[in-house]
Formats: structure tokens, C-alpha cells, sequence
């Protein structure tokens, strides 16, 4: 049986060889080491909530100079919901996610791709965090915040022109506190998590 540097138990082949691939592209761009098992604590973020069951299958550190690393994580998202013939059903989503610990505390922050739902929506209720100093953010971006101060002093320069940086339309920012995750609610090819890890090494130097 072929050893991987994630746990692999119970996934298929396909699922196996994507994570494999990625791991190896991750492997060859960065300095990458294995972690082994750490609680993260992802049961705490919004995109991890009201599922069954939640899986780290590996967890990988993203070595930095100025030993603020970041890390990589291949997750596994095990819910119920219901099936084209109505009735109860098994899914299970594997996903990549990158973890970055951040120097400033910007209590609860959700940022994605503003859409032109949210831009109606925007018309009669702003509840969104806006830059009126970067307009081309704030056309780009949906930002919700619990502490806009808190916020407001996270997001700077710096840190809006990493996220503009994120070239895919369905990529997800969530901090909670001093600690802030981002992937997409689906699979991710290789190419993908490197842009990923590369704007998580990013975030490492300047926050």
C-alpha cells in the first residue's frame, strides 16, 4: 500500500491523487513540512459550521524567515442533506484551506466577491464595510464585520492589495480574532492552492 503525508483512509482515488498532486505542486513552489495532528479549533469559523462531522486529513506549516508560518490544510466536510427523490443523504466535500495567524485582532471579518445581489441589498440595508478611500476594493469585495474599528485597522493598504491579488471568483475570507482562514466551499486543483499558500506567505510578511 502507497504511503501519502495526509490520511487517506476511506477516500477514493480520485480524491487521493488530487490531494497527492497538490501536496507535490505545494512541495516544489515552497518550503513546506508536515505537522502532524493540530487542533486548529476550525469548528469555530462560519464556513465550518452546521455540517456532521469535520476532518483535517493534513495539515502542512509554510516555513517563514520570521517564524510567523502559515499552513495548509486538506479537509474533509462530512452533512446530510436531501436526495433528488427526497430522501436523507450522505456528502462529503474535500477542501483545501490555508491558516494564517495574524498580528492584529480583527475580531469577526468575512470577505468574498461582492455580487449584484449583494449590491441591491446594499441599496436598502449598508451593512457592509466599505473604503472610500479604495473604491476598486470595495466594488470587488463583500466585507461583513462585527467590530468596523477593529476592521478598519486590519485592512489596510497592504492587506486589501494581497486580497485583491486573489484572481478566483469564489474564493472566501473568514478571521476570527487574530486568526483567518480562506479557501473555496469545493474542491481545489493544485494551481489553485498554490495561488492560495503563496497569498497566505504574503500575509505572513506584511500582518
Amino acid at each position: 500500500m502507497e504511503s501519502y503525508p495526509f490520511n487517506a483512509d476511506g477516500l477514493e482515488q480520485e480524491t487521493i491523487e488530487l490531494y497527492f498532486d497538490t501536496y507535490n505542486e505545494l512541495k516544489s513552489k515552497l518550503e513546506l513540512c508536515g505537522m502532524g495532528h493540530i487542533d486548529f479549533h476550525l469548528d469555530q469559523f462560519e464556513v465550518f459550521k452546521n455540517i456532521d462531522r469535520l476532518r483535517v486529513l493534513g495539515s502542512f506549516a509554510i516555513k517563514q524567515h520570521n517564524g510567523n508560518d502559515c499552513y495548509v490544510l486538506f479537509v474533509e466536510k462530512s452533512y446530510k442533506y436531501i436526495s433528488g427523490r427526497g430522501n436523507n443523504a450522505d456528502g462529503d466535500d474535500y477542501q483545501t484551506w490555508v491558516l494564517v495567524y495574524l498580528k492584529n485582532d480583527f475580531d469577526r471579518v468575512l470577505i468574498r466577491r461582492e455580487t449584484l445581489a449583494d449590491k441591491l441589498i446594499e441599496l436598502v440595508h449598508p451593512v457592509e464595510l466599505d473604503f472610500e478611500d479604495d473604491k476598486a476594493f470595495s466594488d470587488t469585495f463583500y466585507v461583513l464585520v462585527n467590530d468596523r474599528n477593529k476592521a478598519i485597522r486590519g485592512m489596510d493598504r497592504n492587506f486589501r492589495n494581497a486580497v485583491m491579488d486573489l484572481r478566483h471568483d469564489h474564493f472566501i475570507i473568514e478571521i476570527l480574532g487574530h486568526t483567518l482562514i480562506a479557501g473555496i466551499q469545493g474542491p481545489m486543483l493544485p494551481g489553485m492552492t498554490v495561488h492560495l499558500a503563496e497569498f497566505a506567505e504574503r500575509l505572513c510578511k506584511l500582518c
